[in-house]
């Protein structure tokens, strides 16, 4: 499995940006493709985005689309979800997690972060 630290959350304004990053150590990073979730207390985890291992794939929730961008460094075993135009409903905790699987496959993620808390407020 990969170990995936997440980092760049925090509290921002609506209509405001951040920045996540997912930090990835363990197996080889570059094999995987890599999404972002979120999750609100008392609710299922909900897909945000994902990104192929070569970065040249992604798909996004309805919900982001537009306002999200995944993307990854391979060299430096980073992902990133650069988050624009923030809404009060963005707020979660946002968690990265590697598959082996297709980026249009919402299951089968088999190593998850942490999670970083992101607040929206109004």
């Amino acid at each position: 499995q990969v170990q995936l630290v997440e980092s760049g959350g925090g509290l921002v304004q609506a209509g405001g940006s951040l920045r996540l990053s997912c930090a990835a150590s363990g197996r080889t990073f570059s094999s995987y493709a890599m999404g972002w979730f979120r999750q609100v207390p008392g609710k299922e985890r909900e897909f945000v985005a994902a990104v192929s291992w070569s970065g040249g794939t992604t798909n996004y929730a309805d919900s982001v689309k537009g306002r999200f961008t995944i993307s990854r460094d391979n060299a430096k075993n980073t992902v990133y979800l650069q988050m624009n135009s923030l809404k009060p409903e963005d707020t979660a905790v946002y968690y990265c997690a590697s598959t082996p699987h297709s980026v249009y496959l919402r299951w089968g993620y088999d190593s998850w972060g942490q999670g970083t808390q992101v607040t929206v407020s109004s």
